[in-house]
């Protein structure tokens, strides 16, 4: 995965940490080709020494606070493990910075060693500890949008997915997952549904395939959960979802899937995703290109309110 400038090297400013291509976690799962290893979408392990960097620096910090506060409350790793529902080796591997506590352990450590919120406060630099110094970037551009347009052709977009439908995302991915990883993945994808709450609201919008609504990710009962989560998503003030009907004759988004993000500094962005090398770029004419397929795409596709009536009709139809 690379990141380019105007003449296409990489540049040297917040977002260019990491250049080069390589297998990414998780944005490959939010709805497009997908740079191979938890997702859109974001999710998975640690990446090769040499990759780690700051990742590491943060679940070492994490973990020296979650020892402290364990021997401070004078409870052994098998009790705590047992109190969390985890093995005691696991407590040691994230006490020692070798393995990334999911969101939800992390609120457990901190309720019940009484942190206080000091474990918590660090729940999202360890959440984006998993991915390479460039996707953590990544995936702090995306928390920290004030507009996120996302345009989805083989998946349900990741900001929009449910427990189930994510899980089996996860576990139909090859090579095979962990059981333990699918469940890390899945727990972060969740983490990011936090861009829902935040304040002031950002400007969300999606478009996705028809395609992807009919096929029967994970079965009946797991894509009957996802039509009402995009029903209730639907409906928010500030998100827009729209379906192309496979059946249009115009379509701008034959590239494939990308992902349009603007920050609080007004700088517009686009991530564009392909197999094992995703690409953000900066430079202005890339980015004007996209933006116009995208209001394109946004014209040809059904309108928010026939959409969300689709999304009825495919619920009652499952």
């Amino acid at each position: 995965m690379t990141i380019e400038d105007e003449q296409g090297l990489g540049i040297g400013d917040e977002y260019a940490e990491g250049r080069g291509s390589g297998q990414g976690p998780g944005y490959g799962d939010d709805g497009g080709g997908g740079a191979g290893g938890e997702g859109d979408g974001y999710g998975g392990g640690l990446s090769g020494p040499g990759e780690r960097g700051a990742g590491a620096g943060i679940l070492h910090v994490f973990g020296r606070q979650l020892k402290r506060f364990r021997e401070w409350a004078e409870i052994d790793r098998a009790a705590f493990g047992a109190m969390t529902g985890y093995s005691a080796s696991t407590i040691a591997s994230y006490e020692q910075g070798r393995r990334i506590p999911g969101p939800k352990f992390i609120d457990q450590a901190d309720e019940l060693l009484g942190a206080r919120g000091v474990l918590q406060e660090m729940k999202e630099e360890v959440a984006r500890a998993q991915y390479p110094a460039f996707f953590r970037d990544a995936a702090k551009l995306e928390a920290e949008a004030v507009e996120l347009h996302v345009y989805a052709n083989q998946a349900v977009p990741g900001l929009l997915q449910t427990e189930e439908y994510a899980r089996a995302v996860f576990t139909m991915r090859r090579p095979l997952l962990t059981d333990e990883t699918i469940e890390e993945r899945v727990a972060l994808r969740l983490a990011r549904h936090e861009i829902f709450a935040r304040q002031p609201l950002p400007t969300l919008s999606f478009v996705i395939e028809e395609s992807v609504l009919r096929r029967p990710l994970g079965g009946d009962g797991v894509m009957r959960g996802q039509f009402e989560q995009l029903l209730l998503d639907g409906e928010r003030r500030n998100v827009a979802i729209q379906v192309m009907p496979t059946r249009r004759e115009d379509h701008a988004g034959l590239a494939g899937p990308f992902t349009l993000i603007e920050t609080r500094e007004a700088r517009r962005i686009a991530y564009v995703e392909a197999y094992k090398h995703s690409r953000l770029y900066t430079d202005r004419r890339t980015v004007r290109e996209l933006e116009e397929q995208y209001g394109l795409l946004r014209a040809q596709a059904l309108t928010p309110r026939e959409s969300l009536d689709l999304i009825e009709k495919l619920l009652g139809e499952t």
